[in-house]
C-alpha cells in the first residue's frame, strides 16, 4: 500500500483535485483493462464532485458504477446515495443503464439485498475461485465519528471477513455496505473529506496506536494506493506527505 495526504486550500480546490485524479485513474483503467469499475460514496461532500464528473469527457461505455454503501431506502428517497448520484451525474451523461449497479434496496430484507449485491459484484468481476474482486476506484468519506462506508464504530460489520457485502447498523437502522476485505482489495481508494468537524476523527484515524473499533476508517488499507484528499479545514492538524 502507498498512502498520501493531499490538502487543498478550500472546498472547490478539493473538488478540482479529486476530479483530476479520478479522471486520470478512469482513463488509466480503461487503457490498461478496457473498463473501469468505480464504487461511489454518499453524503454531501462528493455531490459537487459528481456534478463535475458530469461535465467530463469520459469513455462512458466502459465505465461501471457501483456503490460502497447505501441507506435502506427507495431510490427516489432524498437520502438515497444512488438517487443523489443519478440526479447530479448519471442522468446527465451517456452511460449505458446496464453499466449502473445500484444496491437493491427494494428487497424485503436487508440481508437479502446484501447477498444479492455480492452476487452482482461477483458476476461482474468473475473472479477466480476464492479471489476477491478488485475495484479500480473506491471513493470513501468519513463521518465525525470516524466511520466510513456504513462501517460504524463498535458494530458487527467491522469484523465480517467472509463476505464482500454486509449489513451496517446506524443507530438501529440497517444499511448495506462493502466490507473491509472488498474495500482493501482495490487498486485505488480515495477519501474525500471536508470541514473542521472531521479534525478530531482524523487525528484518531492517523494516531500510531489508535482503535479501529472506535474509528473504523483506520481499517482501510488497500493493496493499491490510498489517497486522503482533504480541504484545509479538515486537514489543519495534518501535514501532506506519504
Amino acid at each position: 500500500m502507498t498512502s498520501e495526504i493531499l490538502i487543498s486550500p478550500e472546498p472547490q480546490a478539493l473538488i478540482d483535485t479529486a476530479l483530476a485524479l479520478i479522471v486520470e485513474r478512469i482513463l488509466t483503467a480503461v487503457g490498461e483493462r478496457q473498463s473501469c469499475a468505480i464504487a461511489l460514496s454518499g453524503g454531501s461532500t462528493p455531490q459537487p464532485l459528481y456534478a463535475a464528473l458530469a461535465g467530463a469527457d469520459l469513455p462512458w461505455q466502459q465505465i461501471h458504477i457501483f456503490w460502497g454503501d447505501e441507506r435502506y431506502v427507495p431510490a427516489e428517497h432524498p437520502d438515497s446515495n444512488y438517487g443523489m448520484a443519478k440526479q447530479v451525474w448519471l442522468d446527465l451523461v451517456p452511460i449505458p443503464p446496464a453499466n449502473i449497479h445500484p444496491m437493491p434496496t427494494d428487497l424485503t430484507e436487508p440481508q437479502l439485498a446484501a447477498a444479492e449485491y455480492e452476487r452482482q459484484i461477483t458476476t461482474y468481476f468473475v473472479p477466480a475461485t476464492g479471489a476477491i474482486p478488485v475495484f479500480d476506484i473506491i471513493l470513501l468519506g468519513i463521518g465525525d465519528d470516524g466511520h466510513t462506508a456504513s462501517l460504524f464504530p463498535h458494530t458487527a460489520a467491522l469484523t465480517v471477513v467472509d463476505r464482500l457485502v454486509t449489513i451496517g447498523d446506524k443507530d438501529g437502522q440497517p444499511r448495506i455496505t462493502f466490507t473491509f476485505p472488498l474495500i482493501n482489495q482495490a487498486r485505488s481508494v480515495i477519501f474525500l473529506i471536508s470541514g473542521t468537524s472531521k479534525q478530531a476523527a482524523l487525528a484518531e484515524i492517523f494516531a500510531p496506536m489508535g482503535d479501529l473499533a472506535a474509528y473504523p476508517a483506520r481499517g482501510v488499507r488497500p493493496q493499491g494506493e490510498l489517497l486522503w484528499l482533504l480541504d484545509a479545514a479538515a486537514g489543519e492538524q495534518l501535514g501532506s506527505g506519504t
